[in-house]
């Protein structure tokens, strides 16, 4: 790879304690991304002072839940931002640590990678309905800012678009992640929002491949029957420049698993 190319990650931890006790620095080191947008940091700004401000030589920049153990969202970065935008003006969803924006702007280009985590709605009908109210707020904040920057939105989106993206879509039409309406707000943001789903750009049909996700239930990840969550969405001028995709699957810091694209420009 030219080193001009970006390398961006995208990894929901499921506790960043638990992610770095299974090797997450060491993979990190290794592999050397640009940026790795965290999701599901469960940790409060105490718990990362002194241990976590960074990993592998990145630098961290984090939201965090005010609920202890909960959520909460970071990007790590080897490239200082000109920015960092905590939250994206959420009365309800900001407390919950769902957002971190870095802009990377220059006299002639403004340009942001985003780490955000959507609410999952499988514990209830009261969680799949503040699931319901977040993916209407965010869409006029992914459509306005979509009209004055480019940007690279990386997170656990919670939602599988399409049946391709998940094992059992007959047996989950009705489940919270692959309900229609959550389906039809994805198709709409690519559609007509015009963002880009820069994995199904390079892998339009991929199946067994392309989960990110699998349930800590029965024998779902030794079967492989996962749903693909994880997604980068770009503006269209960052996604044509994405070059190649992979999801690691080699070790287990998580119940997810990295997603990582290659893009053909620098910060």
């Amino acid at each position: 790879m030219a080193n001009s190319l970006f390398k961006l990650t995208s990894l929901n931890l499921n506790g960043i304690r638990s992610a770095t006790s299974k090797g997450l620095e060491n993979w990190l080191a290794a592999t050397a991304p640009d940026c790795i947008c965290v999701q599901e940091v469960k940790a409060q700004a105490a718990d990362i002072e002194g241990r976590f401000e960074q990993l592998a030589g990145l630098n961290g920049y984090f939201h965090f839940a005010e609920k202890k153990g909960y959520s909460g969202v970071g990007i790590y970065t080897r490239h200082a931002p000109s920015d960092v935008r905590i939250g994206y003006g959420s009365t309800e969803f900001d407390a919950e640590g769902r957002y971190v924006e870095l802009r990377f702007d220059t006299p002639t280009r403004k340009r942001s990678i985003i780490s955000s985590y959507f609410p999952s709605g499988s514990s209830g009908e009261d969680r799949q309905q503040a699931k319901f109210r977040f993916l209407a707020e965010f869409y006029p904040h992914l459509t306005q800012l979509k009209a004055e920057r480019e940007f690279i939105l990386c997170g656990d989106i919670n939602i599988a678009h399409q049946e391709i993206d998940l094992k059992n879509w007959k047996g989950n039409k009705k489940n919270s992640g692959f309900l229609p309406e959550e389906r039809a707000w994805m198709t709409q943001l690519l559609n007509e929002a015009g963002l880009v789903d820069v994995y199904r750009q390079l892998q339009p049909t991929a199946t067994d491949t392309a989960y990110t996700w699998w349930s800590n239930r029965g024998q779902a990840y030794a079967n492989n029957v996962g749903w693909r969550l994880d997604y980068h969405l770009a503006t269209p001028a960052l996604a044509v420049s994405a070059q190649t995709e992979a999801i690691y699957k080699t070790e287990k810091f998580s119940d997810h698993a990295p997603i990582t694209v290659h893009y053909g420009f620098s910060l």
